[in-house]
């Protein structure tokens, strides 16, 4: 793998916090990488237990801001890093790219940005606790072990995924599913992107076979969607066989690492200097 050391900030999904990321953090700082994973507003570097314990914090806050958060933290870095995002974390990264704060960005398993409508039954299920009551739109649900398993363990028994939720499973931002969801269907929103824009960094988009929060289906209208823009800006696409949503640490976690950071610094724009 390359030795350059342009910096790398990871930003986690919902239910999850930055150490979601600790595998592939603690390999790129091996590699000599400045890697940074701050927390979404209201989970910063608190521990899983103490979240549990207090979600205030993670109530009301939506897309819009938790993209202001990271941009903030971007601009304050020395140069322009590769940005890679989970799930949600996809979302945001797209917006980010949108607004042109990376040099490459790599989406791994990433949520639709608004306007791309394909909705599997099985994605719908993983958001069902949530979006069934739009009364607690702005509150903070935990998510149940059955339904973590479903969402994220759906390789692993039962005890074994119960065990990662207790040691990574935090309450949701439901205001940030319901902006999700309402900005795909809509087309507008606070996860609207300019597809055609022609001086986006190249995007990898990373898809797990038997993901059921974000199937191939999605992950591929995505790339679709950025292709058939007009826009000359490159975007690719890499599915998995096996893997879950859980793709940053599941059971060969490192292949999917490697090809991220290999295709990121292969494609990352040039900074002026």
């Amino acid at each position: 793998m390359s030795s350059t050391k342009t910096p790398i900030v990871l930003i986690h999904g919902l239910w999850m916090t930055p150490k979601s990321w600790e595998t592939w953090a603690e390999r790129y700082r091996a590699l000599g990488h400045e890697v940074i994973v701050p927390g979404w507003p209201g989970i910063d570097d608190r521990d899983v237990a103490d979240i549990r314990e207090h979600p205030e914090a993670l109530r009301g806050i939506g897309l819009q801001q938790i993209a202001d958060h990271y941009e903030r933290i971007i601009r304050a870095l020395p140069e322009k890093p590769i940005i890679m995002g989970h799930s949600f974390g996809g979302v945001l990264t797209q917006i980010l790219a949108d607004r042109g704060l990376g040099v490459a960005y790599v989406g791994v398993a990433p949520g639709q940005p608004a306007g791309i409508r394909t909705l599997p039954l099985s994605t719908v299920r993983t958001g069902f606790p949530i979006l069934s009551n739009p009364f607690a739109r702005n509150g903070a649900k935990p998510i149940s072990k059955g339904h973590f398993h479903f969402t994220f363990g759906n390789d692993l028994d039962r005890a074994a995924s119960d065990a990662i939720w207790q040691d990574q499973a935090v309450n949701s931002y439901n205001r940030v599913f319901f902006e999700g969801v309402s900005s795909a269907v809509l087309g507008r929103g606070p996860s609207k992107v300019d597809f055609g824009r022609a001086d986006r960094a190249p995007l990898l988009v990373i898809a797990g076979e038997i993901d059921h929060v974000v199937p191939p289906a999605i992950a591929k209208a995505i790339v679709k969607r950025y292709r058939s823009s007009g826009s000359s800006a490159v975007v690719e696409y890499r599915e998995f066989a096996g893997r879950t949503h859980r793709l940053v640490s599941q059971d060969g976690w490192e292949e999917i690492a490697d090809l991220a950071l290999d295709w990121a610094l292969e494609h990352a724009v040039p900074q002026q200097v």
